[in-house]
């Protein structure tokens, strides 16, 4: 009786979900104007800070968002961010402390939700774009102050 090889490997097959493009740029020109236009477009609309960042992430995700965010300066209590680290397939949603009374933890679970259901079929800028978007209709407007 002859055994089966157990050191015979299948033969590699690229993925058929996840990122595409090149790992050191993984948008290109055009679609980064497009992401700077849809957070310009947040931060119209509700008053906060949008950041988003596509990259590793590190062993402790967590923390490496929130510093992140910390980043940001003095805009950091009154900012979002949305950091996608398809390698690792961890998406982080972190708040600052102004912006976290205007987006509750169901709204960011539902953006998070939003980003894996692009990032999926390998549409990072999708990813990115839905996970604000979610944010900035959740967060809702500012009211206009003008006429107080």
């Amino acid at each position: 009786m002859k055994r089966a090889d157990a050191g015979v490997v299948s033969p590699w097959h690229p993925p058929t979900v996840g990122p595409v493009g090149d790992a050191e740029r993984p948008l290109d020109s055009k679609q980064l104007e497009t992401l700077d236009e849809v957070i310009s477009s947040a931060e119209r609309v509700t008053g906060l800070r949008f950041a988003a960042f596509l990259g590793d992430l590190g062993s402790d995700s967590r923390a490496t968002a929130l510093t992140l965010l910390a980043g940001l300066g003095t805009d950091a209590a009154n900012a979002v961010l949305v950091a996608i680290s398809p390698g690792q397939r961890i998406v982080e949603v972190v708040t600052g402390t102004i912006a976290a009374l205007r987006i509750t933890d169901r709204a960011a679970r539902l953006a998070v939700l939003n980003v894996i259901s692009s990032a999926t079929n390998g549409d990072l800028m999708g990813a990115l774009t839905n996970g604000i978007r979610t944010l900035a209709d959740q967060a809702g407007t500012l009211p206009d102050r003008s006429s107080w």
